[in-house]
């Protein structure tokens, strides 16, 4: 296996197992809570990379199918263009940027985690299901248009890399709002 793929998925394997700690012996009001009128609870930052991940996918196996097509490939290691190194940067904890989240990726009010954490862990095995297709693939020439903004194409593995930043990003905002002093218990 690419030592690319190989980090990809160590950090994979670090926010499935960071999961359980964020959502462990939560009621659905907990699961629910909001820190403040606007800001998300646990629910809804599940909810959100769950919405996420769903647009991600396709462009994930687009652009894997493609390069096998076209016989991309390459052990690497491989080099990313400075705007796609800030941007993958720019989504890891704690939010240094913050940005208001598309329609299309907000997510629903009131939400129950026995429907969102089996979700969530679901789309966690299909993205690990990508991330071993995409072994040999050479991550820095294949590329997909943006799923979140169409005028930016992305090479694989900053496609790889901002999902797992952006995954990252809002399991550490889930904590913070587990750990809020204010949180129900």
């Amino acid at each position: 296996m690419t030592p690319e793929i190989e980090g990809y998925l160590d950090q994979l394997l670090s926010i499935t197992q960071d999961l359980p700690g964020v959502v462990a012996d939560l009621t659905d009001e907990q699961f629910n809570w909001q820190r403040s009128p606007g800001s998300w609870s646990i629910a809804q930052c599940l909810d959100h990379l769950n919405l996420t991940a769903a647009r991600f996918l396709p462009a994930m196996d687009a652009a894997i199918a493609e390069a096998r097509r076209k016989e991309m490939l390459s052990p690497g290691p491989f080099s990313y263009p400075l705007l796609e190194r800030w941007f993958v940067r720019s989504q890891e904890p704690p939010p240094k940027i913050r940005a208001r989240a598309l329609k299309r990726f907000v997510p629903r009010a009131s939400l129950s985690i026995g429907e969102v954490v089996p979700q969530f862990i679901d789309w966690q095995e299909r993205i690990g299901d990508r991330l071993r297709r995409a072994d040999g693939v050479d991550l820095q020439r294949a590329k997909h248009r943006s799923p979140v903004m169409a005028l930016f194409t992305w090479r694989l593995g900053t496609i790889f890399a901002l999902t797992l930043a952006h995954e990252r990003r809002h399991l550490w905002q889930a904590r913070q709002v587990r750990i809020d002093p204010r949180f129900p218990r």
